[in-house]
């Protein structure tokens, strides 16, 4: 089982600071995550699209020179923060298929992709999984061409059963899961259980640890705020159980989105715990 990191760990070093966050001291660059992810010995890399510096043909070469130079599996990540907009947005839509090409550029196989999130989660979730069942069915005829396997992930939007649900409605091998161990908790739905029925359709993840956070709302999303893997209420050795029996080719990507108070500001100290917690989870599966 191989181990990675997303960068969205370290989004306020990339510009994005959530209110109440302190802005860092520097700023980081994606070569700059590359470089920490390295030194950390890890096996691939989940890139976020939105924190590139441009989307020409030359920083995309550039990018998969250092890629290769590293010897990173990586992942193309787009959608941050609203995706689809569960369904209703075509110019989403159009920046989800311009992407594709993006993702073949930097030689990634598998480009995460995002239907929805927290801001559509209160309406009704019938039509949302309708809509991005057809998005993304017709999305899959350009990700073929280029070789690419979508995988949505579960974002703080739609349970086990509901991810489930689009699988079915796209009807393609080459369309999956980006599993996110975290974001079913705050949905409070059973990410062991999600897991028993997507393993088999999980192309990527995000490797998250949660506890309650003593400063939020229970209706705040982030109320099951991030710790380092072993540290928190996720069964993540479990998960990566699961994982291997179905045959996972992807990496374990560790991502914090929101330190649990006790780890603010200390987000890279904790992306290298949550390492070698999952160097020692994969160890135990070899």
């Amino acid at each position: 089982m191989k181990i990675g990191i997303d960068s969205y760990c370290y989004h306020r070093f990339f510009g994005e600071v959530y209110s109440g966050q302190q802005k860092p001291g520097k700023e980081m660059s994606v070569y700059d995550f590359l470089d920490r992810a390295k030194a950390l010995g890890v096996d691939g890399v989940s890139l976020e699209s939105c924190f590139f510096p441009g989307y020409d043909e030359g920083f995309f070469k550039d990018l998969k020179a250092k890629l290769d130079a590293y010897k990173f599996d990586r992942v193309y990540a787009w959608g941050h923060p609203d995706g689809l907009e569960r369904g209703k947005s075509p110019e989403a839509y159009d920046d989800m298929i311009k992407n594709i090409p993006y993702a073949k550029l930097i030689g990634a196989d598998v480009m995460r992709v995002v239907g929805s999130s927290l801001m559509f989660r209160h309406e009704p979730h019938g039509p949302q999984v309708e809509a991005l069942g057809k998005q993304f069915k017709d999305a899959m005829k350009v990700a073929d061409e280029y070789g690419i396997k979508l995988a949505v992930e579960n974002h703080i939007d739609y349970t086990g059963d509901e991810i489930m649900q689009i699988i079915e409605i796209v009807d393609n091998k080459n369309f999956g899961v980006n599993f996110d161990t975290g974001n079913f908790l705050r949905l409070l739905d059973d990410p062991v259980a999600a897991m028993e029925k997507l393993a088999p359709y999980t192309f990527a993840t995000h490797i998250k640890d949660l506890m309650p956070n003593p400063a939020a709302k229970p209706t705040d999303w982030f109320f099951f705020s991030g710790v380092p893997v072993g540290r928190g209420m996720i069964d993540n050795k479990k998960l990566a159980e699961l994982l291997k029996k179905a045959n996972y080719q992807g990496f374990l990507a560790v991502e914090i989105d929101c330190p649990h108070p006790d780890w603010a500001g200390c987000e890279d100290e904790a992306v290298g715990i949550s390492v070698k917690e999952l160097k020692k989870i994969a160890a135990s599966l070899s």
